[in-house]
């Protein structure tokens, strides 16, 4: 296949995902799952392992993401029911002051974005901005998208994230000085993309109609009795402390040993939601007054609006399976291979084509790092740590639709699929070209 063919035929397959929902008002998983069957048909694909290429790459998605958005979701109902929403909401709103939230929420995401994916940070905080939005009566995005970009801004640039860990192994990098220059360099990015773009969308772009989601986590009246501070963080910090205890265990323990396994059981990801969200039904349900029969409510109406997000999040992973299968994805990625490029913009590129053809962040940065990090070997001149910066940096390029974060953005804040453009797309690549260009100028100073 010709990389002209193969950048022909995914432009194509994007701009008809785009008009079928945006114009023609059709169901996004329809959309989503007829465009991938017909862009392997046209790609050459054998007819007979397509639906199956498209089930794979859904369920491979909906095995991770569609447990996290279950969990985080009952968590953040029982967060919103107790009134421990409303508790963070005040202290944040009285500490910060009601025209800095979104610098709050910046920083809470850069922080609770350390040790977790992206999809587990936002369904943690989604309730939080929620509630902050409504209670302060400020825009939703303007609170929400500050919050995004910290997390992006984590989930590339800055280790221990698991992502930023790959290219630092491939590279060969220090990861001290990665941190170092990780914190330097996405700072101010988090900044750009953070609550100076999130002031500029949320004055131009304004969801329109009844946002179920908000509904269920905002009540039209704050509790009257609230939580405490102190246990109402806790709770909401406790699958991230457990996965940071999960992601150090070989370190404080000896490695495969009895400890080392349990507590790298205990840190997964799914387990330490799970762990959490127990924990919630206890401190912040029946320690709250809430009885088994209403905490049981509470949980079982929390999850049916989420029932759409997880749908288009598992087609939008068999169209980014797809483009892989059909060898649609590698044509665009041998064609970036065969231009000579400076080593930075190579890896920044090949990072942002994977980015575009999976959908997944951690996995665009894997694969293209694996692919640079043996011609960085037989380089001079190149500094490994900006290496996996502008590696990470080029992995969350332009927030295709393929990728989850897209759709739970859209849901969640109650956007159509073009404002979710001209919002979270643009915030992404943002992140990415800010990546880039701070990485060229801080290549001129570090080797």
């Amino acid at each position: 296949m010709s990389s002209i063919f193969a950048i022909s035929l995914a432009t194509a397959a994007i701009g008809a995902v785009v008009i079928l929902i945006a114009r023609f008002r059709l169901n996004p998983f329809i959309v989503l799952f007829t465009v991938s069957i017909l862009l392997a048909l046209v790609a050459g694909m054998p007819a007979d392992k397509v639906v199956g290429s498209f089930e794979a790459g859904a369920g491979h998605v909906l095995g991770h993401v569609g447990t996290v958005i279950a969990l985080g979701t009952m968590l953040g109902k029982m967060l919103a029911e107790s009134g421990g929403a409303d508790r963070i909401a005040l202290t944040i709103s009285n500490v910060a002051g009601r025209r800095r939230v979104d610098w709050a929420m910046m920083l809470i995401g850069l922080l609770i974005g350390l040790p977790v994916f992206f999809e587990v940070g936002f369904v943690l905080l989604i309730p939080l901005a929620f509630v902050l939005a409504e209670r302060t009566d400020t825009p939703l995005l303007r609170v929400a998208l500050p919050m995004g970009a910290a997390l992006s801004v984590t989930h590339a640039l800055i280790p221990p994230h698991p992502a930023a860990l790959l290219a630092v192994s491939a590279y060969h990098a220090n990861i001290g000085r990665t941190i170092l220059l990780g914190i330097v360099i996405g700072t101010p990015i988090a900044i750009i993309a953070g609550p100076l773009f999130g002031r500029f969308a949320s004055a131009r772009v304004i969801p329109v109609g009844v946002n179920p989601l908000a509904k269920q986590f905002v009540s039209s009246k704050p509790p009257t009795s609230l939580p405490g501070f102190g246990i109402t963080i806790f709770t909401i910090l406790s699958p991230v402390m457990l996965m940071l205890i999960g992601s150090v265990a070989d370190r404080i323990t000896t490695p495969h040993s009895g400890p080392s396994t349990i507590l790298h059981f205990i840190g997964n990801t799914d387990i330490a939601l799970l762990l959490a969200t127990i924990l919630s039904f206890y401190v912040l349900g029946q320690a709250r007054g809430f009885s088994r029969e209403t905490i049981l409510r509470f949980t079982n109406e929390c999850l049916g609006p989420t029932a759409l997000i997880m749908l288009l999040i598992g087609a939008g992973g068999g169209f980014g399976r797809v483009l892989v299968d059909s060898g649609v994805s590698k044509s665009i990625t041998d064609a970036a291979l065969g231009a000579h490029m400076p080593l930075l913009i190579l890896a920044w590129m090949l990072a942002a084509i994977v980015r575009i053809a999976c959908g997944s962040a951690t996995v665009a940065m894997a694969t293209a790092s694996g692919i640079v990090a043996p011609i960085l070997a037989s380089s001079t001149g190149v500094s490994p740590e900006l290496m996996v910066l502008v590696t990470g940096a080029g992995s969350v390029a332009f927030g295709p639709m393929n990728d989850a974060g897209f759709w739970q953005i859209k849901e969640y804040l109650g956007l159509t699929v073009p404002q979710t453009i001209k919002t979270w797309s643009a915030l992404e690549t943002l992140i990415a070209v800010c990546g880039l260009v701070f990485c060229l100028i801080a290549s001129i100073f570090v080797h």
